[in-house]
């Protein structure tokens, strides 16, 4: 007879309390009915698999290497849905999310260096999302970069806003700037008239010079090493808690059923995402033998003239604004999760945004002063290493809890499960650990 999980929910109140069970599940015997209630936590977290900080190695992926590394993104792609699917495990059947289990399991000072590590992420994440806010609007309104930096520090008043009226406003919105990138994009590639049975063959089947071409396999590090954003798992495994459904084994199995449903179909939109950005890459540049082409602005530059529709460019550019401010909002919730879950400590939004926003905007107002355009390059790099660095840090625990049978009870990970859980830690860690020596040596 099935019993309930044990946990420890007395210790500490649920994170994001104002908005912990706050969505009503419907309980009609109807199964799509009750699929809608579950649909928007696997979108918020897609997010981080289409922002800014992911668009320079996918152009220049495609612009370079043509479709070769289409196979990297599926791959990446199904390492994503492997791991968030932990989370959001993790999350129903403790009632917990993974900063307050590492704080339970790890003490106070283990918890306090994870936490560090954790902010250090959602900075470097929010860096990338501030770069490329700014280089969007640059890019549609002729706002110098300088400026424009400055701008995208609003965007708190929009969150604040969307709190106060509830999760579910949250959702939409984020949902809908997914709609605008997907539909961007859709038309990009339609516009680039790729070739379809070559795309096909390399999204499917690997390539051996993806391991021979050290230049392509630097490439395809950094989109797999990149892939999975580390406070994407401590996001996943709180907000999937939002809904209101019953706290018992039957409920529980039902709330990861449908969860895994909504993250796989979200992460399915944002590998569409991704390969569209590369497939739009490969057809404009590399077949017409710009193989160079790997900044945002460059990519911009060269579209319109060389897809011949005038109007290009700006779909490309309004899809960079659109990815630009959902990360705004994830970064925001995720920040409040590992602060509320590690240290116990509680900022009100405002105050937590503001702090977030201001370490990610004074250096980037510093390097645009020094350096102009070009450094903005090397500061999404940088993003995107941090972000590699501070990965198993999550990653590994989340395995670890996972695979816990005291801490899961019936819904810990099966044997074949920990193998696999345990084999994508250790590829993510080694790729990680071989792009931060590759970066450091230039």
């Amino acid at each position: 007879m099935a019993t309930e999980i044990p946990n420890s929910i007395g210790l500490q109140e649920p994170s994001l309390p104002e908005v912990h069970a706050s969505v009503h599940i419907s309980l009609s015997p109807v199964y799509w009915r009750r699929l809608l209630g579950f649909l928007g936590p696997g979108f918020l977290i897609s997010v981080g698999y289409m922002d800014p900080g992911n668009w320079a190695t996918d152009i220049a992926g495609g612009s370079r290497f043509g479709y070769t590394l289409l196979f990297v993104i599926m791959l990446s792609n199904l390492m994503a849905i492997l791991l968030q699917s932990l989370a959001l495990k993790l999350g129903v059947a403790t009632e917990r999310d993974l900063a307050q289990l590492c704080h339970e399991s790890y003490g106070r000072k283990a918890s306090f260096v994870l936490w560090v590590g954790a902010e250090i992420a959602i900075a470097a994440c929010d860096l990338a999302e501030v770069i490329g806010s700014a280089i969007a609007l640059q890019l549609l309104f002729h706002i110098p970069l300088f400026y424009g930096v400055l701008i995208t520090g609003l965007d708190v008043l929009l969150i604040l806003l969307l709190q106060k009226w509830g999760f579910r406003y949250i959702e939409a919105l984020v949902i809908a700037l997914i709609g605008t990138i997907l539909a961007m994009f859709s038309v990009q590639v339609l516009l680039s008239r790729p070739e379809y049975l070559p795309l096909l063959k390399n999204l499917l089947i690997p390539s051996a010079s993806i391991v021979t071409n050290p230049e392509m396999l630097y490439i395809a590090i950094g989109i797999l090493g990149a892939t999975v954003m580390p406070h994407n798992l401590y996001l996943h495994s709180s907000i999937v808690q939002s809904r209101r459904y019953k706290r018992t084994p039957e409920g529980k199995r039902e709330a990861i059923h449908m969860a895994n449903v909504d993250s796989a179909l979200a992460l399915t939109v944002a590998l569409f995402v991704n390969a569209a950005i590369l497939i739009v890459a490969a057809a404009v540049f590399y077949r017409s033998g710009h193989f160079e082409v790997a900044a945002i602005e460059d990519a911009y530059k060269l579209l319109s003239p060389l897809v011949g529709a005038g109007f290009a460019s700006t779909l490309f550019a309004v899809a960079l604004l659109a990815s630009g401010q959902n990360s705004s909002i994830t970064g925001t919730l995720a920040g409040q999760i590992v602060m509320e879950g590690f240290i116990h400590l509680k900022v009100s939004p405002w105050l937590r945004r503001l702090i977030t926003r201001s370490l990610a905007i004074i250096p980037t107002i510093i390097v645009v002063a020094v350096n102009g355009e070009r450094g903005t390059e090397k500061l999404l790099i940088l993003s995107q290493v941090i972000l590699s660095m501070q990965l198993s840090f999550a990653v590994v625990p989340l395995v670890i809890f996972t695979g816990d049978r005291a801490k899961m009870g019936e819904f810990v990970n099966a044997k074949w499960l920990k193998v696999l859980a345990w084999s994508t830690a250790v590829v993510i860690a080694g790729l990680n650990a071989w792009l931060l020596v590759q970066t450091v040596r230039g």
